[in-house]
């Protein structure tokens, strides 16, 4: 969603409270697609200090679905979104951003381009299902937090495969 700004770059002094959507249906990233769960309507406040800076306030929360990363579950994860932004009125209209992103399209507020931002910083490093999680089988793919499988447990090393031909061979003899 995009906010004008226009009257407010005018306005010396002026503040106004915009009731605001996040239209973030997923978050797109290197890491891959993760749908968003949850978003409300929230409100941003503006305020132009003296045709210097304008300052960007308001308080949100999104529900994003990030899967385990150990059995592949979808957790849903909130992350507390609190916007806090500067953007410096006396410069060019290149410079006009925040954080050295560019969220201003002229006098267009790029809302889902700041919350992308806010998500974005606050991504964890590792997602659980919970903290126990038992992750899938690496033979047979199933989710070891439901069941057993029947897989053999003991796996030997790869770095004694060598001496683990020696004995099979010397089994043959």
């Amino acid at each position: 969603m995009r906010v004008e700004l226009a009257d407010m770059f005018s306005s010396e002094n002026k503040e106004i409270t915009k009731q605001v959507e996040v239209g973030l249906r997923s978050f797109d990233s290197k890491l891959g697609r993760f749908p968003v769960k949850k978003k409300d309507p929230f409100e941003l406040k503006f305020a132009n200090e003296e045709n210097k800076r304008l300052l960007i306030q308001g308080e949100t929360e999104v529900t994003i679905a990030i899967p385990c990363d150990r059995c592949l579950e979808d957790v849903e994860r909130v992350f507390p979104i609190i916007i806090s932004k500067e953007i410096d009125l006396t410069g060019d209209d290149e410079e006009k951003s925040v954080d050295g992103l560019h969220y201003m399209v002229g006098t267009n507020l790029d809302v889902d381009q700041l919350i992308f931002g806010e998500i974005l910083v606050s991504w964890p490093m590792k997602v659980l299902c919970r903290e126990d999680c038992k992750g899938i089988c690496k033979r047979c793919g199933a989710n070891l937090n439901m069941a057993e499988c029947q897989c053999q447990k003991t796996e030997p090393d790869p770095r004694m495969a060598a001496i683990q031909d020696i004995f099979n061979k010397s089994k043959e003899v």
